[in-house]
């Protein structure tokens, strides 16, 4: 596909889709309150669901580039081996000073 990251695809797309339940009972709730009518709350709550999954995932995958905060090194330009040598090949820790 066209992010490649440290998580895969079907990982952040469960992540998107959780949070956008959450998210969206939320919605729901508030935009009841606010006026009264479920109708109303259940339409505000089912479009931002939709909207909000396909934003979380580009976010999310966006975020995979950026090394900062990532335990365990910077990510590498190649994050998935191409061949099954590349698994066997031990890498080096660097040293700390």
């Amino acid at each position: 596909m066209w992010f490649r990251g440290r998580e895969a695809h079907s990982r952040s797309i469960a992540k998107a889709i959780s949070w956008r339940l959450t998210g969206s009972f939320d919605t729901f709730v508030i935009g009841w309150i606010v006026t009264g009518r479920t109708a109303v709350a259940g339409t505000i709550a089912a479009t931002e669901l939709l909207t909000k999954i396909v934003l979380y995932y580009v976010h999310e995958r966006a975020w995979a580039f950026i090394p900062w905060g990532h335990r365990g090194g910077e990510t590498s330009e190649k994050p998935y081996p191409n061949t099954s040598s590349e698994l066997s090949t031990p890498t080096s820790t660097p040293s700390l000073p």
